[in-house]
């Protein structure tokens, strides 16, 4: 494995990726919520691209792995702003972006921000507007006023110790929604999501379906997969769904 390198992005964070050289359109991996570079789908596709001599870039967003920064402090707007700075620095030529659950939502912020340097996405799990529509219309009143009163919220994980979700974390979500307004994803675009997702409804991914706007999207129901979507099965999907895109591209 190659050894670790950093970016100091325009807000002066310290962003952790790792870079593989290979032929374009490159790919990039965008991670999701308090995950880091070093998971299954990212390493996987860094053998698929060593594999394949395709261009290939995962990162940790600020807070997030090995990236400077405290979790706590971030928000979407932020990782957004992290997404884009180690795309618009260390890439060329437009790229295609898969995005897993949160990553699903930050790639579609880049599609807004930069459409000139997206040629393609694939997402897995996608979490457009988490925070608003999971998050808070999950809070019960007396969570909301604990977040308003006190700043932050801690959540119990089954992935790890509780996640404290800060009152800043919702309100800059709101500033970042896409489910509300025109999405337009004018490339080859594949959401995958598993039907036993307990973190992502499939009502989800239907709704994004329902409500970007594309010649060539497609949804892909995988049956029993769950969020982390990292099985053998789920991960060859993954793989094909890429090479469906760069097809497309071709």
């Amino acid at each position: 494995m190659s050894e670790t390198e950093t970016l100091t992005s325009p807000q002066g964070r310290r962003l952790a990726y790792h870079k593989t050289d290979g032929d374009g359109p490159g790919v990039v991996f965008l991670g999701g919520f308090k995950s880091d570079m070093d998971g299954t789908k990212a390493l996987y596709l860094e053998d698929w691209a060593k594999r394949t001599g395709r261009a290939y870039l995962r990162f940790d967003y600020s807070g997030h792995g090995q990236s400077s920064e405290a979790f706590t402090d971030g928000c979407i707007g932020d990782w957004a702003a992290d997404a884009q700075a180690v795309i618009e620095a260390l890439t060329d030529g437009p790229q295609i972006l898969v995005g897993s659950s949160m990553g699903g939502w930050i790639s579609l912020l880049m599609a807004r921000a930069i459409p000139d340097r997206i040629a393609g996405m694939v997402t897995v799990a996608a979490a457009p507007d988490f925070t608003e529509d999971s998050m808070w219309a999950g809070f019960t009143e007396a969570q909301r006023a604990e977040l308003k009163a006190k700043g932050r919220l801690a959540l119990p994980s089954e992935y790890d110790e509780p996640y404290i979700i800060t009152h800043r974390l919702i309100e800059d979500g709101r500033d970042n929604l896409v489910l509300r307004s025109d999405l337009k994803l004018p490339f080859p675009v594949r959401f995958l999501q598993g039907t036993a997702d307990a973190d992502v409804d499939m009502s989800v991914a239907l709704r994004l379906l329902d409500h970007a706007k594309g010649k060539d999207m497609r949804l892909t129901l995988v049956e029993g997969a769950d969020h982390r979507f990292s099985d053998p099965d789920c991960l060859a999907l993954i793989e094909r769904s890429i090479d469906d895109v760069l097809e497309r591209l071709a």
